[in-house]
């Protein structure tokens, strides 16, 4: 599936609302100004309310499982808005999808 490629401002939230902040892996590929996003950056959510019966379960990390099938960025597969990711908690739990809201519009990939 096509969609535009992430960068590192890119806003991404976990499905609980909390903001998510990229450390990019690679500082070569730029795209509308910004560091590219690809599956070896530390995706770091801060800030998740989310809790389970009384005990904080809050997002922490994304794990991006279905990047780009065909582009690279220093070997590791980018990340295109359409890309699947899932939240985790510090537990490793899986805690729902990220929703991407604001991406740069120019660069298209697949």
């Amino acid at each position: 599936m096509s969609g535009n490629l992430l960068h590192v401002n890119a806003t991404v939230t976990c499905p609980h609302g909390a903001r998510a902040t990229v450390l990019p892996a690679q500082a070569r590929v730029v795209v509308s100004g910004n560091f590219a996003a690809s599956v070896a950056d530390q995706y770091t959510v801060t800030g998740c309310p989310f809790t389970v019966v009384n005990k904080p379960q809050p997002c922490v990390t994304i794990r991006w499982v279905a990047p780009s099938t065909r582009i690279r960025i220093n070997g590791s597969p980018a990340v295109l808005r359409s890309s699947t990711g899932l939240c985790q908690s510090p537990e490793q739990v899986p805690q729902g999808p990220p929703n991407v809201s604001v991406v740069q519009q120019r660069a298209v990939g697949r």
